[in-house]
């Protein structure tokens, strides 16, 4: 067999004076992993000059200063980061001369980069050097360690000729695009690969990008222009189940695999943030009206709710089984409530509503662009056990009204809620984590680089934690509970009409996204009184999804759609309904419709039948989470029988009245209504 014919060789120079070291070595798992592509890394010296590692066109410099995109003339797509999670820093080392579109050779200064002041910042400086089309075009890359100067040449890229395999390897699947009429794709990607590859440019390209994410079942992206995306085209696509905007976000609906997708689309953009939005978000629309901002405010509070509570919903479902577990151990007698295994397996199931402030101010400060650690430490406060304690003080309190004063700060009275209120609330420590936004960037301007890492925090934690608990702790807790007292009022007023009408359109509010609204009261009822009759009757609802795409499993013989109909049965009963809604129940006839009947019969059944729910998860994986701790009761009976019909009559109405074959043939969309503008909060 023959040598491949190899393509052209790009030298690729030093962009700082210092240490070249192996990209393995890289002190950043993406980098160093080769998630991004192959490269190298220079850990440079006293000397912060950076220069340009190739002869190329510059076509990307992020806005905080902290990356640099070239393009050579062979097609060879580098990236230069400079320094470990300076983003974060939000531009103050950094001193560029250079401008997208500029051509440079390798050498050519591109501007400075304050050391100093990131390492006082507690980050690393090394300077990381990608190859971010290797799948594509590299076909080896010889790298020489040790001292260099910037401008040397340290490394030679050999590019692929056009005998190369431009496959990855490794692939994840063998699927070829389906636009193809050889049953080969011209940029050589198959399975996951493809698909990132496809949504990437049918959503306007990578410039068009500000940021990812991901959920269970979504791949979300935050655009910059969400008209330059072609909708249809996106969720016509192998491996998509849907297109859905909300909170502004552009979300992908993939389903199991979404993972999988996710880590494909992040590798393909290695100049967007993944997880958090990037740092040169394009500035938002001002409203012009008082209705404009009120759509904008209420989008950008239901965003910030989602981007908080993505993250750590799963975590909230394994602790609702384990608290269902535990009570069916105690209910058989398995362990007692006086044992040391019942303390730690509560513990297990218990710590995540207790410091549910902790771990919601980390997701929310990612969420908002602060310091993850910091907000944590700050919702800490909030859990603290002598201010928990405190919260239960019935001496020389002070009542306003409703309010009552039951502590002081520098004798300032503090109204700190009953119950350990704020251990098992979300809101007041995403109201923290928008504060900490705001401070940050003053501090980082204010104080001195070599002061920064210490009084930063200890200013941000002491403001920011008596900012909550003089002012807007107590207010946010009595506008939430609020909205906790109507809801209850009304499930209190009539449980069995308030089961039918939530039954019936809760999963509407799938549909906006505004279920992530619905959440937070639910965590509170669980963590206040132990139990929620609100998430019994929204679990009938899922069950009811499951059906109708179960119908659609059992009748229609499209071997297409009964492969997206069965993961999405599986996955509504297991409480995650996305997939059933977004790939078959609204996209295809009336089948969101009568898998809404079942619901609106389950949820009336669960409140005729008194079901409570002890836990969190839903649907049938979360069946232990509706028994008692005090005991089996009818409620559990109740559950069964609930859950039974709505899934019988979601099915049944379904199976004959829901579709017809003929409504699967031209693979018909269902356009989403948005509810105003949905742009990123704090953008």
């Amino acid at each position: 067999m023959s040598e491949p014919d190899h393509g052209p060789e790009v030298l690729i120079a030093s962009p700082v004076t210092g240490k070249v070291i192996g990209l393995a070595d890289v002190p950043d798992p993406v980098f160093s992993s080769k998630a991004v592509g192959d490269g190298l890394g220079v850990e440079p010296v006293d000397d912060g000059a950076i220069v340009s590692p190739v002869d190329a066109t510059v076509t990307m410099v992020a806005g905080t200063g902290h990356a640099i995109g070239f393009k050579s003339e062979s097609g060879l797509e580098v990236l230069l980061h400079l320094g470990v999670d300076t983003v974060e820093l939000e531009g103050a080392p950094f001193d560029l001369n250079v401008r997208v579109g500029d051509t440079v050779k390798a050498g050519q200064s591109l501007g400075t980069m304050d050391l100093e002041a990131v390492r006082a910042a507690g980050k690393a400086t090394t300077a990381i050097v990608v190859l971010t089309n290797t799948m594509t075009h590299l076909a080896d890359l010889t790298v020489t360690t040790g001292k260099t100067e910037a401008g040397t040449a340290i490394a030679t890229a050999t590019l692929k000729g056009e005998d190369d395999d431009a496959a990855p390897t490794g692939a994840a699947s063998t699927e070829v695009d389906a636009g193809t009429t050889d049953g080969a794709r011209t940029d050589g990607l198959t399975g996951f690969d493809a698909t990132a590859a496809d949504i990437i440019k049918n959503i306007g390209g990578p410039d068009n990008v500000r940021s990812v994410l991901h959920c269970i079942t979504r791949v979300r992206f935050y655009l910059k222009d969400e008209s330059l995306a072609d909708d249809e085209a996106v969720a016509d696509l192998d491996g998509v189940i849907d297109v859905v905007k909300s909170g502004g976000q552009y979300q992908v609906v993939i389903g199991p695999d979404v993972v999988d997708v996710y880590d494909a689309v992040v590798a393909q953009l290695p100049n967007v943030g993944a997880g958090d939005q990037a740092a040169d978000v394009e500035i938002v629309e001002r409203p012009t009206t008082l209705w404009g901002w009120v759509k904008l405010g209420f989008s950008s509070l239901i965003g910030v709710i989602t981007g908080s509570m993505i993250p750590v919903v799963g975590m909230l479902a394994a602790s609702g089984i384990l608290k269902g577990l535990l009570a069916l151990l105690v209910q058989f007698k398995v362990v007692t409530e006086a044992s040391n295994t019942f303390h730690f397996i509560d513990a297990m199931s218990s710590s995540m509503f207790f410091f549910l402030p902790i771990i919601v101010g980390f997701t929310a400060a990612k969420r908002l662009g602060a310091d993850p650690i910091v907000v944590a430490i700050i919702g800490g406060v909030l859990c603290y056990p002598s201010v928990v304690d405190m919260s239960k003080n019935t001496d020389n309190v002070i009542t306003v009204g409703r309010t009552v004063f039951n502590s002081d700060f520098f004798g300032i009275p503090v109204s700190l809620p009953a119950g350990n209120a704020y251990a098992y609330s979300i809101f007041p420590i995403i109201v923290g984590a928008w504060l900490a936004s705001k401070i940050e960037p003053w501090l980082k301007k204010a104080l001195p680089a070599v002061i920064r890492p210490i009084f930063g925090p200890l200013i941000e934690i002491f403001v920011v934690s008596a900012l909550i608990l003089l002012v807007f702790g107590p207010v946010v807790m009595l506008i939430s509970g609020g909205i906790a007292f109507v809801i209850n009022a009304v499930l209190g007023f009539n449980y069995t009409l308030a089961g039918l009408l939530i039954g019936g359109f809760y999963q509407c509010l799938v549909i906006f996204g505004l279920h992530w609204a619905v959440i937070p009261i639910i965590s509170s009822e669980l963590a206040s009184a132990g139990s929620s009759h609100l998430n019994a009757i929204v679990l009938a609802t899922m069950i009811a999804q499951g059906g109708g795409a179960l119908a659609v499993w059992l009748k229609v013989r499209d071997a297409r759609i009964k492969r997206m109909a069965a993961p999405a049965t599986i996955s509504a009963f297991c409480g995650v309904t996305e997939p059933a809604m977004y790939g078959l129940n609204l996209k295809y006839g009336r089948i969101f419709i009568t898998a809404s009947i079942g619901g609106a019969v389950g949820g009336l059944l669960t409140g005729l039948l008194n079901v409570n729910m002890w836990g969190f998860t839903g649907a049938f994986v979360g069946f232990p989470s509706f028994v008692n701790p005090d005991g089996i009761d009818s409620g559990f009976t109740g559950y069964w029988i609930a859950s039974v019909a709505a899934l019988a009559v979601s099915f049944a109405c379904t199976y004959f009245f829901g579709f017809k074959e003929a409504d699967f043939e031209g693979g018909r969309t269902v356009k989403k209504v948005r509810l105003g503008r949905r742009e990123p909060a704090g953008a």
